[in-house]
C-alpha cells in the first residue's frame, strides 16, 4: 500500500505558499538551473539548453519532439515557467506545461495541465487547462482560453498552484481558474505524488479544428522556449513515496489558503472576456454536470451566447459571426 506523508511539515508549506501567492507573490522565489531541477525525457538533439542552463529550448521536427521532466517527485506545490511559444503557422503543434504520475501509476493517474494548442497562420494559439484524478479521464474537465497578448512575442509566466484541497492555474500571476476539492469527487481530485513535465509534440490528430489542420513541417523546427524555472514544494521519495525534507522556512508565513478580492477580481475579468469553452457548462457531453462543478449563472448565459449548440443545446445559426480581435495592452491592464 501507497504512503503518504500526511502532515505537519508539508501541509504547512503548502499553506505558506498560498500565502505568499495570494499576497501578490511578495517574496521571491529561488529559480533553478536545468541540472538542478530536471532531466531530459525524450527528444535528443531537440533539447538544447542556454544561459548556462537557466533556459531550456524544446523542438519538434519531422523527427520528433522533445520534452523534460522534473528529477524529483512532489506532493503538492507552486510550480512554474516563463514560456514563449512558436511563430508563424503552428496547426496541430501541442506545447504542454503540466504535472502527472502515469509511468507509476498506469491505471488511476493523476494529472494537472496546462496545453498550448497551434493554430493556422493568422489565428491566435488556445491555452487549455485539465485536471485527472485517480485515472478519471473519462471526465475531461477542459476549460479553454484566449488571450490577450500573443504568446509567441515574448515570454509568460504560467504557474501551477496545487494543495490537498484546490488547484489555481496562473498566467503572469493572474489566476485564470480555481478548482476545488469536494466530497463528492472521491479519488478525483489529483492527490498522488506527481513529476512535473514540458514537452512539445505533434497532436495533428486533433488540436487543432479537430485533426482538420496538421502540422506543416516546412515550418519546422517548431521551438518551445522555457525560462525561469520554479518547483517550489515537498519532494517525494520515488521508492517510498514519503516527503523527503520539506523547506521549514516558509512555515514562519501568516497562512491563508484564499484568493484575495483583488485576485477574485483579476480571475473573474478574465474568464468573462476570454475563457471560450468550460466542462462545467457543456450539455452536449454531459447532460447533468459533473458532481464537482458550481454553475455560475453569468458564465452559463455569456458561454451559451457564444456557442448556443454546446451550451445551451439550441441550434447552430449559419449566419455571419463576429469575432473579438486580441484585446489591447490597455485591457490586459483592467484584468
Amino acid at each position: 500500500m501507497m504512503k503518504l506523508a500526511s502532515t505537519g511539515s508539508s501541509l504547512l508549506l503548502v499553506l505558506a505558499l498560498l500565502s505568499v501567492f495570494v499576497s501578490g507573490f511578495g517574496k521571491r522565489i529561488p529559480v533553478l538551473s536545468f541540472d538542478e531541477g530536471y532531466n531530459q525525457l525524450f527528444g535528443d538533439d531537440n533539447l538544447v539548453l542556454h544561459r548556462d542552463g537557466k533556459a531550456v529550448h524544446l523542438s519538434l521536427n519531422e523527427r520528433t519532439g522533445s520534452g523534460f521532466v522534473s528529477q524529483d517527485l512532489y506532493l503538492h506545490g507552486y510550480f512554474s515557467a516563463s514560456i514563449k511559444l512558436p511563430a508563424d503557422y503552428t496547426a496541430g503543434v501541442v506545447v504542454a506545461f503540466y504535472m502527472s504520475n502515469g509511468d507509476i501509476f498506469e491505471k488511476n493517474h493523476d494529472e494537472i495541465d496546462f496545453e498550448f494548442l497551434g493554430n493556422i497562420r493568422g489565428k491566435d494559439w488556445r491555452i487549455q487547462t485539465n485536471i485527472y484524478g485517480n485515472g478519471s479521464t473519462s471526465v475531461g474537465r477542459e476549460e479553454r482560453y484566449n488571450l490577450w497578448f500573443d504568446p509567441a512575442d515574448d515570454f509568460h509566466q504560467y504557474s501551477i498552484l496545487w494543495t490537498d484541497s484546490q488547484i489555481i492555474f496562473y498566467i503572469d500571476n493572474i489566476p485564470i481558474r480555481e478548482f476545488k476539492r469536494t466530497a463528492a469527487m472521491g479519488g478525483d481530485f489529483p492527490s498522488k505524488p506527481m513529476s512535473l513535465y514540458a514537452t512539445i509534440w505533434d497532436g495533428s490528430d486533433w488540436a487543432t479544428n479537430g485533426g482538420k489542420y496538421r502540422v506543416n513541417y516546412k515550418y519546422a523546427p517548431y521551438v518551445a522556449e522555457f525560462s525561469d524555472l520554479i518547483l517550489h514544494g515537498c519532494a517525494v521519495d520515488p521508492i517510498e513515496l514519503l516527503s523527503k525534507k520539506c523547506d521549514t522556512t516558509s512555515q514562519s508565513l501568516e497562512l491563508s489558503a484564499t484568493i484575495t478580492p483583488s485576485q477574485r477580481s483579476k480571475m473573474d475579468s478574465f474568464r468573462r472576456k476570454h475563457m471560450t469553452y468550460a466542462y462545467c457548462y457543456d450539455r452536449t457531453r454531459y447532460k447533468v454536470p459533473p458532481m464537482e462543478c458550481v454553475i455560475n449563472p453569468k458564465e452559463a448565459e455569456r458561454l451559451k451566447k457564444f456557442d448556443p449548440v454546446t451550451f445551451g443545446g439550441g441550434r447552430r445559426h449559419h449566419g455571419k459571426r463576429h469575432h473579438r480581435g486580441r484585446a489591447s495592452q490597455s485591457e490586459a491592464d483592467t484584468i
